[in-house]
């Protein structure tokens, strides 16, 4: 059999080979020709699995190594007998580590602590639950807005956008992109949603650029009303708008799931649905060669710290966001680049925490989030 693969789904090299051809391109660069004769399609969210590219193919099973699935047209797929998978939840985790650095740096930098405050939460699934994991291990009280979820469960644990936008100190957005129908989250923050959010609240997209209208958002950052914005999606990819990074606080090219963690989860994930798919004889694989951190040991003196800049100093370590957001504002050209050779990231559950003169509530927040204590 042909497999044709992203070039930069890490992990994949040599795996597949034994039992296949595998064909690897840039994945903005696969086209159909490339695929007349294939039998599997291994990508990222660069390639648009459309009909125009799929049509008449060789192509039986498309597997994406990301959450979302938006870039496949899955009605033409399943009407031409096409299986499909994405990577549901691969890169929770790395997205919690995401938001945890990007608001105790918030916190920090703006001198506020944030526990007692309220999170909005938009769109509680795979990433969005870490989120809520997070917050409530910090000490944030949450508002969780989650139609399909709503109808499913009943209204009890969720509450209306509508009051998100009008009680939350921070609002933070974790949905899929949806286009039409009932649950559409295409422009779903415009002039009007803007408007209600109340004065001081600051706005984090990690989903979908699509979701927010570019202009309306600038328009609002404008106004003086928000606290600020942290970006790590852009609608247009990857030629972000460069006044609407200019406004924000942090800014990062589309990465917050992009630990190397992460990646080998979403990995393993289309490497087994497709062995499944074709019953080639590897079963439950899983990368055996993920880089270790460079400094996998924590050392922390909590003496006259608070309990936040302890946590706050052992995310860091983990991941400094500021590295992200500095090379996106020196090059934003450069932003397919960053993604494609970004550095390892380990999770958080990759390193040890020695903490002295620290509090048990420290403690107990950085085992919560996955950090080994020694």
């Amino acid at each position: 059999m042909k497999i044709v693969a992203d070039d930069k789904i890490p992990f994949l090299k040599g795996v597949l080979e034994p039992y296949a051809e595998v064909v690897y391109l840039p994945g903005n660069k696969i086209s159909r020709k490339d695929i007349l004769d294939a039998d599997s399609l291994l990508i990222r969210t660069r390639t648009k699995c459309t009909e125009s590219l799929l049509k008449d193919t060789g192509v039986r099973f498309i597997g994406t190594a990301t959450i979302g699935f938006d870039h496949i047209d899955t009605q033409f797929c399943e009407k031409n007998k096409i299986m499909w998978t994405n990577a549901p939840g691969c890169n929770s985790v790395s997205v919690q580590q995401y938001m945890a650095a990007a608001m105790l740096k918030l916190a920090s930098e703006f001198r506020f602590n944030l526990a007692g405050k309220k999170l909005g939460i938009i769109g509680v699934g795979n990433v969005g639950s870490r989120v809520e994991k997070l917050a409530k291990l910090l000490g944030i009280n949450v508002l969780l807005n989650d139609p399909p979820r709503a109808r499913k469960e009943g209204d009890k644990n969720f509450v209306s956008l509508g009051e998100i936008l009008y009680n939350s100190d921070i609002v933070t957005l974790h949905v899929p992109l949806n286009i039409v129908g009932e649950d559409s989250t295409y422009h779903l923050f415009d002039d009007k949603t803007f408007k209600k959010m109340k004065k001081g609240t600051w706005f984090i997209n990690t989903s979908r650029g699509e979701v927010v209208m570019t202009q309306c958002l600038k328009k609002a950052l404008d106004s003086g009303k928000f606290g600020g914005a942290i970006l790590d999606v852009w609608e247009h990819e990857p030629d972000i708008d460069i006044d609407l990074m200019a406004k924000t606080f942090l800014s990062t090219p589309h990465i917050a799931g992009y630990s190397t963690d992460g990646k080998a989860k979403g990995t393993s994930i289309i490497v087994n649905a497709l062995c499944h798919q074709f019953n080639l004889p590897l079963k439950e694989w899983f990368p055996q060669n993920i880089p270790e951190p460079e400094i996998p040991e924590i050392h922390i003196d909590g003496k006259g710290k608070t309990d936040e800049a302890v946590i706050l100093e052992a995310v860091l370590h983990t991941y400094n966001i500021d590295e992200d957001n500095i090379s996106l504002r020196f090059s934003p050209s450069d932003f397919e680049k960053q993604r494609g050779d970004y550095r390892v990231r380990r999770e958080f559950a990759a390193f040890n925490v020695s903490l002295t003169h620290g509090s048990n509530q420290a403690r107990k927040v950085l085992e919560g989030l996955g950090f080994r204590i020694i």
